[in-house]
């Protein structure tokens, strides 16, 4: 199975039609037909069905429509690693991320180190711990900015420093939002939303014996959504406080305090380009030399 066959096969993917196919790829329509062909036979799969002019994915198709597009995201990520120049430092640096305070110091790393450095690119992918483990697990990112705990079997890591502070988002016209802080027991009987289930079990000794009581109405992995339905009556959402406001909502932080700390991660006995390990290792020296009273 060849990367350019691949290509092929996205491009019928996108435009849903052969000979528009054929066009973008500046192939013959026969010469596009036939690598089908031989990719469906190669596979032993039917990938494709026709409509009213239109070609649609079977289940086969989807399945290697995902793969496809992760193995030609490789394959362009490690092309573009090895573009440099012998005298100077350059290539892509891939970063996954989730939402924390701790993005503030973390752009300012990558801004400094991009000032000296400045034919390095980055590229940032947003998600939270779930997803982007997965997507440096297939090669696809290069390293990412995630919430402790971290497995240490998997991922070296340089913790950053800023801690991350836990609370509600509530209604300015809730009762909750005339408060100072949140206890537990106003959690009780309140619909809350959070990032997931699992999530929660970060506040283990926070909720005591009364975790399972938490009336969880929703999930999600973006605050901006979570905040909308916050905004729309549904609850309170459970999370970090970030940089930013939300229009009609308070922050009221959690009593007792509850607070959590972001490390930059990477997978362990990984070989980066030059200019991924080099990042790596000024991260590292940016975190020592910044203390929490800097901030």
């Amino acid at each position: 199975m060849e990367l350019r066959v691949l290509n092929y096969f996205l491009a019928i993917a996108r435009e849903e039609n052969i000979t528009r196919a054929a066009q973008s790829l500046h192939v013959t329509q026969p010469v596009l037909s036939r690598q089908m062909m031989q990719l469906e036979e190669e596979l032993g799969v039917k990938l494709f069905t026709r409509s009213n002019h239109r070609i649609n994915l079977t289940e086969d198709g989807m399945l290697l429509k995902r793969r496809a597009q992760e193995l030609v995201t490789l394959a362009e990520k490690t092309r573009r690693e090895f573009i440099r120049n012998e005298k100077d430092l350059a290539g892509e640096i891939t970063i996954g991320s989730g939402e924390f305070r701790s993005t503030r110091i973390f752009s300012q790393v990558m801004t400094s180190f991009q000032k000296k450095h400045p034919l390095v690119r980055f590229r940032i992918y947003s998600g939270n711990a779930e997803n982007i483990g997965d997507y440096i697990e297939r090669g696809l990112l290069d390293m990412g900015v995630m919430g402790e705990p971290v497995d240490i079997r998997k991922y070296d890591f340089a913790t950053i420093p800023e801690k991350e502070t836990w609370g509600i988002l509530a209604r300015t016209d809730s009762e909750l939002a005339q408060k100072e802080c949140i206890t537990l027991e106003d959690l009780m009987d309140i619909p809350v939303i959070t990032a997931s289930r699992d999530f929660l079990n970060s506040f283990g000794n926070w909720f005591g014996d009364r975790y399972g009581q938490l009336q969880v109405v929703a999930t999600g992995n973006l605050l901006y959504n979570e905040a909308m339905l916050v905004e729309s009556g549904m609850g309170v959402v459970l999370c970090i406080q970030l940089n930013c406001t939300y229009e009609n909502l308070r922050f009221i932080p959690l009593f007792p305090a509850v607070e959590s700390r972001t490390v930059l991660a990477w997978k362990k006995d990984q070989i980066f380009s030059k200019a991924t390990a080099s990042f790596i290792e000024y991260a590292r020296s940016c975190f020592k030399n910044i203390s929490y009273n800097d901030i």
